[in-house]
């Protein structure tokens, strides 16, 4: 918050709760109910300790009272593939990385971290619709510049950044991607540095309580 000078949030994308086909829930409710009759037995794949898998699985178990193992992969994608093979329960993952599997039905597709629907995956509920309010996590990225960069500059890189999203071309792109492409009212300085420290504020606790550390 103190180094850089904001300049505008980028498209994000959210995660969507994989499961394995023989889990006997078909939707949040029925599996929250299945993580708490069986909290010694669930397993949630991780990309390891602070990755967005590690993070939201995490966030899961403060907001229902669940309690299941975590598993650390060297990576998300390793970890859906043992979903797909029935050696751990769940994963959090990209929409772009799970949509392959989604779609020839090898996994079941609980919610997704997002408050409306996607495009490209509009079978898949939200997870206020799936019974888990509020809910919601992308991964984010922005563009910064360093602190003190004088403000004719930062207008500068933000109205070539605003410029850029509005393209269609770039904005199918994203959305083939399964990113959210941030409203008008979200591409300022002020949005940025506002949703940065609503993230930090949200996350920070849970980093902390999960004695996370830079490695």
């Amino acid at each position: 918050m103190k180094d850089f000078e904001p300049v505008i949030l980028a498209p994000a994308a959210p995660m969507v709760l994989l499961v394995n086909k023989a889990t006997p829930a078909n939707n949040i409710t029925e599996f929250i109910a299945w993580l708490k009759a069986n909290p010694d037995k669930a397993t949630f794949g991780t990309a390891g300790p602070g990755s967005p898998p590690d993070l939201l699985a995490r966030l899961l178990r403060s907001q229902t009272g669940t309690q299941f193992s975590l598993v650390a992969y060297r990576g998300a994608a390793p970890a859906m593939q043992d979903v797909v093979a029935g050696h751990i329960d769940a994963v959090f993952i990209t929409i772009a990385a799970a949509q392959p599997q989604v779609a020839a039905k090898t996994v079941k597709a609980l919610g997704m971290t997002w408050q409306k629907r996607i495009a490209n995956a509009p079978d898949i509920p939200t997870m206020d619709e799936a019974g888990l309010h509020g809910f919601y996590f992308a991964l984010w990225s922005a563009l910064f510049a360093p602190r003190g960069t004088p403000k004719a500059i930062i207008d500068k890189l933000n109205a070539v950044a605003v410029k850029t999203l509005a393209d269609p071309a770039v904005r199918q792109k994203f959305e083939t991607q399964g990113c959210i492409i941030p409203s008008r009212e979200e591409q300022t300085p002020d949005a940025l540095r506002a949703y940065q420290k609503a993230e930090i504020e949200k996350w920070w606790p849970i980093v902390k309580a999960a004695g996370i550390k830079p490695e």
